[in-house]
């Protein structure tokens, strides 16, 4: 068999499992014309266009629509398309990793390994899997209606968090501090509508009862070959008041004490050898509780939210580059930096409950010194219930400066200037 590590002299594709619009310019700063198939769900191509996005784009050979959340399409992938010869499998999205993960293994391609990428993507699973190897996890259980959440209430002194276990953004999560918040709190997390994002056909649904910890929170996005890290980031998180902990803010890199930098890392790195994640990039989240790092979660995929763009910014390196060439069999670009140079945060824009009825200050926004984006997805017109999950949100803005805490202050000085009218509705 040959090694898997020696560089492929072959023009085959690069599959990326999953389409990400805001992506594409930085993969075609690294990928040669015509280097690109996407592989993307039938329903989420009609539903977001995704053949007009695509078409003009330099880098894309072309689409495959494929039913990749399904079990056994993978396998039924490389059968149908053995002489691809594919050079690189992609994961871009939460739903894409075990998909990508047993294809790459079918093709014979550096990936994180399908048994790593189905830990990660159950919360549940993973809980078991990380607590036998030592990690500390809030205490959890699976539930399967309001009557096994009331038990868990009552059996614990504070909040407790109900939220999916096999979901993304925060879809469907819920803190609940008293029984009587329950059976409303079920209905409201039962409602788990990603719309465009996902297929029509329903998920499975999987509800944990969990500990609710108090402390700050973090994320970790460290790029990983052989289980062996290359490279390693803390990102600083602030959440959105109230009972859905939806992130408004990423501070890069987190502004904190190097030594809790380090056992964040060090407790990443724990994790993926707990789950045998091999070639690729984890992003867990962590709250420190009692002085101690408790694993909320652990993506096998890039972090979204901006993290990316403000790990390459801060730093600087080229994180998606040398992502791409881990799953290539190659070594990184260029050495990869221990630590950041300036800092970066992402502000997220939020809107009541109403329709829009007008949008002001974004260009005395983008004024704002160290500002590189602002972005308002809220338009006069469009209808918001409240800020639930992470879809919800109505805007990002993204700032650069010499520390992260100087780069916090410009994105917020940057989101106080957007101001979004709304118009309740009966």
């Amino acid at each position: 068999m040959s090694d898997r590590r020696q560089p492929r002299t072959a023009t085959g594709p690069v599959l990326i499992v999953g389409f990400v619009g805001v992506t594409l310019a930085a993969i075609g700063e690294f990928q040669p014309d015509d280097s690109v198939i996407y592989i993307e769900e039938p329903d989420v191509v009609r539903k977001r266009h995704v053949r007009e996005q695509l078409d003009g784009v330099a880098f894309v050979r072309g689409l495959i629509e494929w039913e990749y959340h399904l079990a056994g399409k993978a396998d039924e992938f490389h059968n149908a398309h053995p002489d691809l010869a594919p050079v690189a499998i992609v994961p871009a999205i939460e739903y894409a990793t075990p998909f990508a993960a047993r294809l790459a293994e079918r093709y014979g391609l550096p990936g994180s390994g399908l048994g790593a990428a189905q830990i990660l993507r159950d919360k549940a699973l993973l809980r078991r899997v990380s607590a036998a190897a030592g990690i500390a996890n809030p205490a959890s259980v699976r539930v399967n209606g309001p009557d096994g959440v009331r038990e868990f209430l009552g059996g614990r002194d504070g909040p407790v968090v109900l939220k999916p276990a096999n979901r993304q953004a925060a879809v469907g999560t819920r803190v609940i501090r008293d029984p009587a918040e329950v059976e409303r709190a079920w209905a409201d997390c039962l409602v788990q509508d990603e719309g465009v994002f996902v297929p029509d056909r329903p998920m499975e649904l999987s509800m944990l009862a969990e500990e609710y910890l108090d402390g700050p929170e973090f994320s970790v996005e460290m790029l990983v070959r052989d289980g062996h890290p290359l490279f390693v980031n803390v990102t600083g998180k602030q959440l959105f008041p109230g009972p859905h902990p939806v992130e408004m803010a990423h501070i890069v890199p987190a502004d904190i004490p190097q030594e809790l930098a380090r056992t964040l890392g060090a407790q990443t790195a724990r994790v993926v050898a707990a789950v045998g994640f091999r070639d690729g990039i984890v992003h867990c989240e962590w709250i420190v509780s009692g002085g101690v790092p408790h694993l909320v979660e652990c993506a096998g995929r890039l972090a979204g939210g901006g993290i990316v763009d403000t790990i390459q910014l801060a730093y600087p390196v080229e994180l998606m580059r040398s992502y791409y060439a881990v799953l290539r069999g190659e070594d990184p670009p260029v050495g990869l930096p221990r630590r950041a140079k300036g800092g970066a945060a992402v502000r997220f824009l939020a809107a009541g409950p109403g329709r829009v009825a007008a949008v002001h200050g974004v260009e005395d926004a983008r004024r704002v010194d160290g500002v590189f984006l602002v972005a308002v997805t809220a338009e006069p017109g469009d209808r918001f219930t409240g800020l639930r999950h992470s879809w919800d949100r109505a805007g990002i803005v993204m700032a650069t400066a010499d520390s992260s805490a100087e780069a916090l202050r410009r994105a917020e000085a940057a989101a106080a200037a957007v101001r979004i009218d709304i118009e309740e509705e009966a």
